[in-house]
Formats: C-alpha cells, structure tokens, sequence
C-alpha cells in the first residue's frame, strides 16, 4: 500500500509528477496495490481532470464512498489496483475536521504470497540471420562427417549447434512473468507510446533538467488523452455489439461488478502427468485383446519405402509452414525459416537418414503439454476439467509432414481411403461431413423414409489408438 502527503490547495503539478514517478514504481505483475489518504482534490473541480487521467493510467479505481470531511467534499480517497474494497463505512469525528473511514479489503492470502513466476526471453531484436547464418555453417561439422552421423546423433549435434549459436548472441535472461492479463483496449501503438513515455520520464529523473521535463509532460499528457480515447472506443463497440438485451444486460454487469479473478490452482505437473496418464490407460485396457490375423486380402500395390527429398521439397517444407514455436524448439522458426539456406543442407540428411532407417529421432520424441481448461466456466480445481494440449518442435512437424505427404498421394493413389472420411483428406472438412448427413437426410425425407442418427464422442480418441491394430492395417494396405 501506500500512503500520500496531501497538495496544497489548488496545487497539482509538483503532486501529479511525484505521484506518476512513485506509481511508475510499481510492478505491473499483478500484485495488489491499495493507494489511499487525504488527497485534498476537488473531485468535481476541473482541476481533478488530470488527477483522475494520471490514476486511469495506472488501472486504479476509486472506491465508493460519501462526503469525508464536514464541508461535504470527498477528500479523503481509496484507490485500489488487482484487489476489492466493500463494505465501505464513513464516520463522523469530533476530533477532526475528516471523518473516519472503514473497509474490508477483499486480499486472498494466496494472492498475497503467491510465488513470482519467472519468464525465460531472448532480445532478438538485433540479431542480424544473416550473422547467425554464417557463424551456424562454421560451427557445425562438415557436410561429409555429418551425413556419416546416425540420425540420432545428427539430430542432437543440429539442434545443439544451432543453440549454442544463438546463445552466443542472445543469451536468456529471466524476468517477472506477467500473471494478469493486459487490459483490451491496450494497442500495440499505445505500448509503443507507454514505452517512450517511460524512457522520457527515466531521462528527467537522471537529469532534472527543464526542457527533458517538458518532453516528459508533453508525452504524459498525450498517452493519457490516447488511453481515455482507447478505452471509451472499446466500451463503445463493446456495448454497441450488444444484439439482444440480455447480452447488453451481461455485458453491464461484467463492467459494472467484474468477477473476482479464479482462485489460484495447486495442481502441480506431476498432478496433470498422472492424471492424463491414467486417463489414457484405464480407457485402453477397456478393450478387449486385439486380433491381428489377416482379414482380408492384401492390397496389390506395395508402398515398400519412402522416397528420398531434396534440398528444394525440404526448402519448401520450411518456408511453406507456419512460424509457429516451441519452447522444445533449438530456435525460433521466424530465425529457421530466414536462415534457411544454411539449414538446409543438414537438415536434408536427418529427414532423409530418418525415413531410410526408419528411425524417428529420439529429441523430436518428446512434447511440451500444457493443460488447458475446457470452458473458462470450469472450476479450475478439477483434473476432469483439463484437456492436454502438445506442443511439438517445428522440425519434428516438419519430418512428420514429409512422412504424411507420400503416405498421403499412396493411399489417394490407390483408393485406399474411405468415401465417407471427411478428416485428414484433402478437400474434405467438417463442412463436407455436415453437407453428406444433411443431405442424406433430406433424400431420405423425399422418399418418405426414416432416419436415425446416431453420433460418437471417443475420450481421448487419438490418446487411445491401438498402434499394433494400426500397423496391421497399414500392412495390408501394402
């Protein structure tokens, strides 16, 4: 908390300065921050207009309260930032010209020691690809010693050196991780503007001279005008989206009375390990053994082995996908994708050595699963609630996608795969699925026939794959 030296009557601009140094001061991490005392403002004087833009910007609100002091003014304020006040009481004093408040400060005591989470970052920003490419060709081995590498070894000495060359230019630092989340209306311009702002007011604390001062106000002024501006257009489309009135009504009360923020989770990474693992294996041991013996014919043609890639089909691999990243991943996909043509080369082998030997590279074995709540309604609390989603490294997906697309034109090729499959085929989605069974129904109608449908939600669906059942089928599609 803090607590303030009130200005002297109808003198802001010394106050207003040292108040926006002091709450600068704070870290935005989601820390709770209670701002109160005898401010000696005028709330319904226009000089209180820059008062209440400075607090806005800080994301304070003011509690509700009656007149404070005997002449009928609110001088005395409760400001309040990632906590609540209620029951807010003011009482008349004999002793004293201001009337003695009370609240009870809603403040869980998980809030108040919950642990600071710490973010792992790089500063890329002056990363030059065209040096990391460079500096990448030199460090790694040459192209005849690394084709002589088994796939795992070229795997691990790839990702490393890559690594290793980007630590030398960005090393990780650490920093407070960010645990409430960043208000709607705040643009990227806006961050841009906050960031100047922050490193003009740095400047006049360091030299205190008048003209830096002067930039400093220009710049406060500004970015406070640009937040009102912001956050009025955001309500405004907000509540001009409302179509109906209960939405309008929601919509209202969520601005007017916001739910408390979810209580902190105590599941741990072993909690999630176990439970979604046992998940997996109490489902797979409901089936019954499966039976592997031929069932039907084998298919004429034969897929026997893959065929190698060249530099050119990995190129496009690489420059056709998403930049999405992985925390697994040697680097980020943005720096693979601009240093392509340094990579390439080796990561050509790997792809090829791994669908030669038909060994899938150990490193690309693992994934970083995080658990995510099915509807932001669920008690956070319960397993039940969670569903794992994977992240996989991007050249990991990009050996996969090789593998999928000659498995992909065998079974088209060949008419292998079923008329009635909508995933996974290309020019299908869940639109044509919708289409077939409407359809269906409707032909159905016209001809004066019944139907009945029946719909099947598997658990754990892909979790649960039988993979001996699946390898068989393989074989016997050739």
């Amino acid at each position: 908390n803090a607590g303030l030296q009130p200005p002297p009557t109808g003198q802001l601009g010394n106050f207003l300065e040292e108040l926006d140094v002091l709450l600068s001061n704070y870290p935005e991490d989601g820390t709770p921050l209670v701002l109160l005392g005898d401010f000696n403002i005028h709330l319904d004087k226009p000089q209180a207009a820059d008062f209440n833009t400075l607090l806005a910007s800080f994301d304070l609100k003011r509690a509700s309260t009656t007149a404070t002091h005997k002449s009928g003014n609110q001088l005395d304020l409760i400001y309040t930032r990632c906590c609540s006040v209620d029951n807010t009481l003011v009482t008349p004093l004999h002793t004293s010209d201001h009337f003695l408040i009370t609240a009870n400060l809603a403040l869980t005591p998980e809030a108040a020691h919950a642990p600071t989470r710490v973010t792992f970052r790089r500063n890329l920003r002056s990363l030059s690809p065209s040096r990391l490419s460079s500096v990448f060709a030199s460090s790694l081995p040459s192209l005849s010693h690394f084709s002589a590498l088994d796939t795992n070894s070229a795997t691990d000495t790839f990702c490393s050196t890559l690594t290793s060359c980007l630590d030398n230019f960005c090393p990780l630092s650490s920093r407070p991780a960010r645990t409430t989340p960043s208000a709607p209306w705040l643009s990227d311009v806006l961050r841009e503007h906050r960031s100047k702002l922050r490193a003009a007011e740095r400047k006049w604390l360091k030299s205190r001279n008048s003209t830096d001062l002067s930039v400093y106000q220009s710049l406060l002024s500004s970015f406070s005008a640009n937040v009102f501006t912001a956050k009025a257009s955001y309500y405004h489309d907000k509540i001009n989206n409302c179509c109906d009135a209960r939405t309008l009504f929601k919509t209202f009360s969520s601005l007017l009375n916001p739910p408390p923020p979810p209580p902190q989770s105590t599941l741990t990474a072993d909690d999630f390990a176990v439970f979604f693992t046992n998940k997996t294996r109490t489902i797979s041991d409901q089936f019954s053994t499966p039976q592997t013996e031929d069932n039907f014919t084998t298919n004429a043609h034969s897929f026997s082995s893959f065929s190698p890639l060249s530099e050119t089909d990995v190129s496009k691999l690489i420059l056709s996908s998403h930049p999405t990243t992985c925390p697994l991943d040697p680097i980020p996909t943005h720096l693979l994708q601009a240093i392509s043509s340094s990579v390439i080369p080796s990561l050509t082998h790997i792809i090829n050595s791994s669908l030669h030997s038909g060994t899938f590279p150990s490193a690309f074995k693992q994934a970083r699963v995080s658990p995510l709540l099915k509807k932001p309604s669920l008690n956070p609390a319960l397993l039940e609630n969670y569903r794992p989603v994977s992240l996989l490294p991007f050249i990991a997906k990009t050996l996969e996608r090789a593998v999928f697309n000659q498995l992909s034109m065998f079974l088209v090729q060949n008419n292998l795969l079923d008329s009635n499959q909508s995933g996974f085929k290309s020019g299908h989605s869940t639109e044509t699925a919708l289409l077939s069974v409407t359809e269906a129904l409707r032909l159905a109608r016209a001809a004066s026939k019944s139907s009945v449908l029946i719909l099947l939600d598997l658990s754990a669906a892909f979790d649960t794959v039988n993979h001996q059942i699946l390898l068989s089928t393989l074989r016997k599609m050739g």
